[in-house]
């Protein structure tokens, strides 16, 4: 036995020395530097290109296989570019020998690159500048791999490049990419066994001059033959250039990322992104990235100040009356991402005071359509409307324009529902508040469209067609048991007058502005107020002092506050070039009723309404009135005239209207008579006027006309009562 091991021990220490004197002589006597035309032919003759080896070839063998190579260079593809496909300033690599040798196991120790630059090209027919050399790789891999009957063991102490430069052109999308400056290393690298990575890097793109600095860091496990491999502790952190006008920081941590490359999935799992000052958590479910990958995901954002965002994104945040509107916004949803559009599930948006829930889809096609189905549950929006400048107010009311925003209308394509349980706007109230939105084409359609306001209801169909020249708007809406005092209070802070108010319009015009728009506006309205009072104004007084002042009478004693009760006033008509003409005005009192027409200027709200005022024997109304008047107001129609505005209207008695009245009734009362002298006159047997006898003067005005003089007479008369 002793003799046995003897031997053994003489033969290891036999082959040793051999290799030893091997390794001794291949350093003294090789130079692999005298190879390097030899590599170059054997090169061109496989792939077509030239390899040209300017730097320093080392080469040492115990006890590591090590070889370094100084500058080289690898033509370029037929074809494409004078530029090199491939070169370095330095490649090393050293493998440990006798494990190679004795079980086949690979110890590789620092692999090291630097100075490396690719030039990869894609040109206009699509064809690549790597297409030579990865024909047949494939398969002879798999042959490899079959005939060495498994997988060889490696390890590697740690790869390291430095230097490095890759450009990516691509004729046929007119795209460039590159990336510079690049950096990495890793741990050891062996299987089931973490690796640390980190690497640094440039980059920049174009067309849309995106660029920026990216440092990943990462630990990676791979196992059964790379099938799979996980990413715990992922860090991308950096800044972007051109996505705003100052470079953009973004940091992005994942907890564990894996993949099956053989399933060809991914499980990213939960991950934090934080970008332009707003910080995103997801959590994202496993997805294959085959094909068109559609994850999903639960994300929430943090709060953030959205005019801060704005800022960020080089956008002007609006001025608003409430300085801390869009300050404080939260969001979380499922996202689902599609071929097509992105689909926002169990979405939660919190917009300062304000909560939005619902869903939303998100089109990434230029053709797709934005749709969503929202619910706020209540929202000031008095807070979110430009503060109030007393010049500038007076300056868009100079303006008196707001401009259709026709290039807006034109790129929407949106179909959805805004549903608002409270909103307050300009002092009003409204509830279940419902807006429906489509937009495409150039056409906008807001439908249905409804609101609880005031005891009351609004509905409407309101549309906007920029698809021409010139846009059109058209708005069908109604309003049906309103309490008109609250909303006039609410809208213009006036409180002169009260009751239930019902309405139809249609209308429809064309033009650039709103007060185009006005001026042009065709269509019909109705209106029908009931069982009000017109606040200020006393209708009965009017007539009662207008009446003193006829018959040169003490005027009557106000009842105050002034007011006029109704039953009814309804009124319907045509609308003309913004001219509201109504010739069917009604108008019920309980001892007055009102007929008559007039006009309505949609542009200004001015009035011009002339009237009848039918005097009803009611005396159960007419408070303090005599017998005198009541015979007076009942025995004759008074003529009223409305002018003003719509928020201040002016009631007054027709004076004129009424002497002129009286005039012609008397002229139909001497009507006979006055024919009779006449005729009398012309026959010459008229006797002669008694001394002192009023028609004393008659002969003195044969030659006007008899009944322009009567007129004149009858005036005078009435102004000398």
């Amino acid at each position: 036995m002793g003799r046995l091991l003897k031997i053994i021990l003489l033969l290891v220490a036999g082959i040793a020395g051999i290799i030893v004197i091997a390794a001794v002589s291949l350093t003294l006597f090789f130079d692999p530097n005298d190879f390097r035309d030899r590599i170059s032919t054997g090169v061109k003759e496989a792939t077509g290109r030239d390899l040209v080896i300017t730097g320093d070839i080392s080469l040492s063998l115990f006890p590591w296989l090590a070889v370094e190579i100084g500058q080289t260079e690898l033509g370029n593809a037929e074809g494409f570019g004078s530029d090199q496909f491939l070169s370095f300033d330095q490649a090393s690599l050293s493998v440990r020998i006798v494990p190679l040798i004795i079980s086949q196991q690979i110890e590789v120790g620092t692999a090291s690159l630097d100075g490396l630059v690719v030039n990869l090209e894609v040109a206009a027919n699509g064809a690549t500048n790597w297409d030579d050399l990865a024909d047949g790789g494939d398969a002879a891999s798999a042959e490899e791999a079959q005939d060495s009957g498994g997988a060889t063991e490696f390890d590697v102490a740690s790869i390291r490049v430095s230097n490095a430069s890759v450009t990516y052109a691509d004729a046929a999308a007119g795209a460039e990419y590159s990336i510079s400056n690049l950096s990495l290393e890793t741990g050891r690298i062996a299987a089931n066994t973490p690796i640390d990575l980190q690497t640094e890097f440039d980059f920049d793109s174009t067309p849309g001059e995106l660029g920026g600095h990216l440092a990943i860091r990462a630990t990676t496990t791979m196992s059964d033959g790379a099938k799979q491999i996980s990413m715990e502790g992922l860090n991308v952190a950096g800044s972007l250039r051109g996505v705003v006008e100052q470079p953009t920081e973004f940091n992005f941590d994942s907890r564990a990322l894996q993949i099956d490359t053989e399933a060809q999935s991914i499980n990213p799992g939960e991950f934090d992104l934080t970008v332009l000052g707003v910080s995103m958590a997801a959590n994202a479910e496993p997805f294959s990235y085959a094909g068109t990958p559609q994850p999903v995901a639960e994300l929430r954002v943090a709060e953030f100040s959205l005019k801060d965002l704005m800022q960020a994104l080089d956008i002007e945040p609006p001025a608003t009356a409430d300085e801390s509107a869009l300050t404080s916004v939260s969001f979380s949803a499922r996202a689902a991402v599609g071929e097509n559009d992105i689909a926002l599930s169990a979405m939660t948006l919190d917009l300062d005071a304000s909560t939005m829930t619902g869903t939303m889809s998100l089109p990434m096609t230029q053709s797709g359509a934005l749709k969503f189905d929202l619910v706020v549950d209540s929202i000031v929006l008095d807070g979110y409307m430009a503060p109030v400048d007393e010049s500038a107010v007076a300056a868009a009311e100079e303006a008196g324009d707001v401009e259709i925003p026709a290039d807006l209308i034109r790129t929407l394509n949106v179909n959805g529902n805004f549903r608002i349980q409270q909103a307050y706007l300009s002092g009003m109230e409204f509830s279940n508040l419902e807006v429906g939105v489509n937009g495409a084409g150039g056409k906008l359609r807001l439908h249905p469209l409804g609101a609880e306001f005031y005891d009351g209801r609004y509905s409407g169909d309101v549309q906007v067609d920029a698809s021409g020249d010139v846009p059109s708007v058209s708005a069908n809406e109604s309003i049906s048991d309103v309490n008109v005092g609250a909303m006039m209070k609410a809208m213009y802070d006036v409180d002169n007058i009260t009751g239930t108010v019902n309405g139809k319009f249609a209308l429809q015009g064309k033009g650039r502005t709103l007060s185009v728009i006005r001026q042009d506006l065709d269509g019909t309205m109705s209106i029908e107020l009931a069982d009000g009072a017109l606040e200020g104004t006393d209708v009965w007084y009017s007539l009662r002092a207008a009446r003193a002042m006829f018959r040169q009478e003490p005027a009557p004693k106000p009842t105050l506050p002034a007011r006029t009760e109704f039953t009814s006033v309804t009124a319907t008509g045509f609308v003309t070039d913004g001219v509201f003409t109504n010739n069917d005005f009604l108008a019920e009192l309980p001892f007055l009723q009102l007929k008559g027409k007039g006009l309505v200027d949609l542009n200004t709200s001015g009035i011009d309404y002339s009237l009848e005022v039918t005097v009803l024997d009611r005396p159960e109304f007419m408070a303090g009135a005599t017998a005198e008047e009541l015979a007076d107001f009942t025995e004759t129609v008074v003529p009223l005239k409305i002018t003003g505005s719509l928020s201040s209207p002016s009631v007054r008695p027709d004076i004129e209207g009424i002497f002129r009245g009286r005039v012609e009734e008397a002229i139909e009362e001497q009507k006979e008579e006055l024919k009779n002298k006449l005729l009398n006159r012309l026959l010459g047997t008229d006797e002669p006027p008694e001394e002192g006898d009023p028609e004393a003067n008659a002969e003195e005005v044969t030659e006007e006309d008899p009944a322009e003089q009567l007129k004149k007479d009858l005036l005078k008369k009435i102004f000398e009562r």
